[in-house]
């Protein structure tokens, strides 16, 4: 692997360092997608159980500004918005959530997600035709967590995305003021909250930081695509780490780089946790999930990971966590 520059810019004192290699941690995407619907309380209620650290809610805004856990800013792909308000959708025939109430969108059901044709992105996973997944308040959420945290003793954190930031300040919609409002009035508050709030956003989490005044732990999300390749350079990094606190890279820049972008991101105090690792959506070559979680989380060096499997990943960094659940 290349190593970390030696002038790697120091940074301002909200970061925290990255984490000791006994203490990475496992990030439940979307709940545990791969085995329920993804973002509905069971989904992230299953995920709890199986020992994940994190709890990811992906955040879009509803028409009177509620906070939803829905990863699209459009409905049509994970719920039966179509049949219910067949006459609602926009322009481009696309149901937005921002068009919604909460009371009617909380009529929806949330089946696993589709393609635009209606076959199912991920096939092989939950196919019982079963009724009462929801699509849940971010509010719902928090107190699930805090609830099951207060009965197991446990202090599983959450790691809610802002979706779509330049859509909701279109819509006039105060996504950013509105989660740190919520979080606030849940106690989340510091350096060493259990919250990371993430976004692909070029400019809101530094708008939360610099304009808001939060000192909440940030994630910027890299995608692979092009128009992020400037946040990986040195000079990019540099930037992210005045008012980050890691990035969120597509594991395939870190493949690419054979884990220097880990390195790099670590010599400017920078944690990372790539995304998305899927038991049924491997890389060529890998047979199994756990050779890839293996790979990135003790070879790469990563401090945490996105995975729809939760189970998978706590097997591999928390091997004791049953027996920690259930002491003889």
């Amino acid at each position: 692997m290349a190593s970390a520059r030696a002038d790697a810019a120091s940074g301002p004192d909200h970061r925290n360092p990255p984490m000791s290699a006994n203490a990475k941690i496992v990030i439940a995407h979307r709940g545990a997608s791969g085995y329920l619907p993804e973002h509905t309380l069971p989904a992230y209620a299953m995920a709890y159980a199986l020992g994940a650290d994190y709890i990811e809610p992906d955040l879009v805004m509803t028409a009177d500004q509620h906070l939803i856990c829905l990863h699209d800013i459009h409905l049509e792909s994970t719920t039966d918005v179509e049949q219910q308000f067949p006459q609602r959708a926009r322009a481009d025939g696309r149901w937005y959530a921002a068009d919604f109430t909460l009371a009617e969108i909380q009529q929806l059901n949330v089946t696993e997600r589709t393609k635009t044709d209606g076959t199912r992105v991920f096939p092989g996973r939950f196919k019982a035709d079963a009724q009462g997944f929801k699509v849940p308040t971010f509010v719902s959420l928090v107190e699930l967590v805090q609830s099951l945290n207060r009965e197991t003793g446990r202090d599983v954190g959450i790691y809610p995305e802002t979706k779509a930031p330049v859509f909701h300040d279109d819509e006039n919609l105060p996504i950013e003021r509105v989660l740190l409002a919520r979080l606030a009035e849940y106690g989340y508050a510091g350096r060493h909250a259990k919250v990371f709030i993430q976004s692909f956003g070029f400019d809101n989490l530094r708008e939360m930081r610099e304009t808001l005044g939060s000192d909440l732990p940030m994630i910027q999300l890299i995608s692979h695509a092009p128009a992020y390749d400037a946040l990986v350079t040195p000079a990019g990094l540099d930037a992210i780490a005045q008012y980050a606190d890691g990035i969120g890279p597509d594991k395939k820049r870190i493949a690419d780089t054979d884990g220097a972008l880990v390195e790099h991101a670590h010599a400017r105090g920078l944690q990372v946790h790539p995304y998305t690792f899927r038991a049924d959506q491997l890389p060529p070559g890998t047979p199994r999930l756990e050779d890839e979680l293996r790979q990135y989380y003790f070879d790469y060096g990563v401090d945490g990971l996105f995975t729809d499997f939760t189970d998978i990943a706590v097997e591999i960094v928390h091997p004791d966590y049953r027996a920690r659940l259930h002491p003889r």
